[in-house]
């Protein structure tokens, strides 16, 4: 069972919750969570804020496209593996699953992945959407933080890093910051937006902006938490 559960998601989300695509999520996380290191609060912390930013509170698990200005340019993002040429890969690559999967060399990646697994997973190259039908969506947030080395920057702390190596860039960081508390608070014991009582709590200014400061003492309550501990003894009876 996951450090976080899926009342605190609900609990710490800014709308309704998606609950088949949450369920889902909890699914990999249950099957395949010690496996990547993923059952530490800490750690799940930080997946649950990129997640619930990227997915909005899980409710989108596929781009909506218009097509934007923006979204056309992605038909000729060379850098995602896509073509040079306008032939339609923006939107043949365009973003899916919960963590919003983008360009041919993102789909590629997942596909050698699960297979280096020893799964038995179709070709997401040549079938895209594939990728949206479990066990596959689920995966997909996992391959993301396994492939990108997030475990190293949730261990410090570091929701800009981490952010930039899921996004690119800094694109909606303030409400990441801001739902990595929310998500942080909960199991702690707090409400999500009672930041002002968990700064008291801790001495630390309080004035409810969730500061360096402020996500750095949330990070230490919840490593040292008797959740962790636990996922800890865990860990030492699988070497």
């Amino acid at each position: 069972m996951s450090a976080i559960t899926a009342q605190q998601v609900r609990a710490a989300a800014k709308g309704r919750v998606n609950e088949s695509n949450l369920a889902s999520v909890l699914v990999a996380l249950d099957k395949y969570g010690e496996r990547f290191g993923m059952d530490r609060p800490h750690r799940l912390a930080q997946y649950f804020a990129q997640l619930m930013h990227e997915s909005g509170d899980f409710r989108y698990d596929r781009e909506i496209w218009g097509a934007t200005p923006a979204q056309q340019r992605y038909d000729t993002r060379t850098d995602l593996g896509n073509t040079p040429e306008k032939d339609g890969d923006g939107y043949l690559y365009r973003a899916r699953t919960g963590m919003q999967l983008t360009g041919k060399d993102n789909y590629q990646q997942f596909r050698d992945w699960c297979r280096a697994a020893g799964l038995d997973c179709p070709d997401f190259v040549e079938d895209p959407d594939a990728v949206n039908a479990d066990p596959w969506e689920r995966l997909v947030p996992l391959f993301y933080w396994d492939t990108r080395d997030l475990n190293r920057w949730a261990d410090e702390g570091d929701a800009e890093t981490i952010t930039k190596k899921i996004n690119g860039g800094k694109n909606g960081l303030a409400d990441r910051f801001d739902r990595l508390a929310r998500i942080s608070l909960v199991p702690l014991g707090y409400r999500a937006d009672n930041v002002l009582q968990f700064q008291a709590d801790q001495r630390l200014q309080v004035d409810g902006d969730v500061g360096p400061q402020t996500r750095a003492a949330m990070h230490t309550r919840l490593w040292r938490s008797p959740l962790a501990k636990r996922a800890g003894r865990r860990s030492k009876l699988l070497r």
